[in-house]
């Protein structure tokens, strides 16, 4: 199994001057529970290098097993320093996709052409695509061979519009994950805020927030095992 995971080059919170990136829990747990069942992970961003991480991920109230394990994890650390830059990936060397969130990818990876041609690629060639929190925003301009939308009419998760008013950057983002996917024609459904929560529709699987990270990590697997 090699599996692909993109995480976000972007910084910016806006123009908060505060720092955004990925979110930490939303790349580890899903790193571990495929690298655990014998995944060979690569990982990729927008810029290569380290990609930034969201101060707010590493507050006490974020951790998690899957945080405090990556924390002392010197190997990926230094593996996740040296991210290939998304425009030297190819999708054929790949059985699956994986998309941390985090605020990041709302600004980058939602208008990267590379980003999108590559999920394009996955789709077409039937691999499945994982997308977490606010990674599930990246699919805005993602279509369909017949230009259709690849989320319309599939049930579809992401952060939801009372977990960002929760988190208060309503006004600062972009555009709002659960409004962007049903203006596309998704079958948006969400669970409780912050609860983990996920859907899949064939190869297309999402997670509504940092809590979803594992299970929608599993369905993975579930659907590489099927295979």
């Amino acid at each position: 199994m090699k599996v692909l995971m993109v995480l976000t080059s972007h910084s910016e919170l806006g123009k908060t001057g505060k720092k955004t990136g990925f979110w930490i829990e939303e790349f580890a747990a899903p790193y571990y529970v495929l690298a655990d069942a014998g995944a060979e992970i690569t990982l990729a961003s927008p810029k290569g290098g380290q990609p930034p991480i969201d101060p707010k991920s590493e507050s006490p109230d974020a951790q998690t097993a899957a945080t405090q394990r990556f924390d002392s994890d010197k190997d990926l650390k230094d593996k996740l320093g040296h991210t290939l830059p998304l425009n030297t990936v190819n999708e054929m060397h790949y059985d699956a996709v994986f998309y941390p969130g985090g605020h990041g990818p709302l600004w980058d990876l939602a208008n990267d052409s590379a980003s999108i041609k590559l999920i394009e690629d996955f789709y077409a060639h039937h691999k499945p695509v994982a997308f977490v929190c606010h990674a599930p925003g990246v699919l805005m301009k993602v279509k369909l061979p017949d230009g259709r939308p690849l989320v319309k009419g599939k049930a579809v998760t992401g952060f939801s519009n009372t977990e960002e008013e929760a988190v208060q950057l309503t006004d600062i983002v972009p555009f709002l994950v659960e409004d962007e996917l049903k203006k596309l024609g998704g079958l948006y459904s969400k669970g409780p805020d912050w609860g983990s929560y996920v859907r899949q529709d064939g190869l297309l699987i999402t997670g509504q927030n940092p809590a979803s990270s594992e299970q929608a990590a599993k369905l993975l697997l579930k659907s590489l095992a099927k295979k």
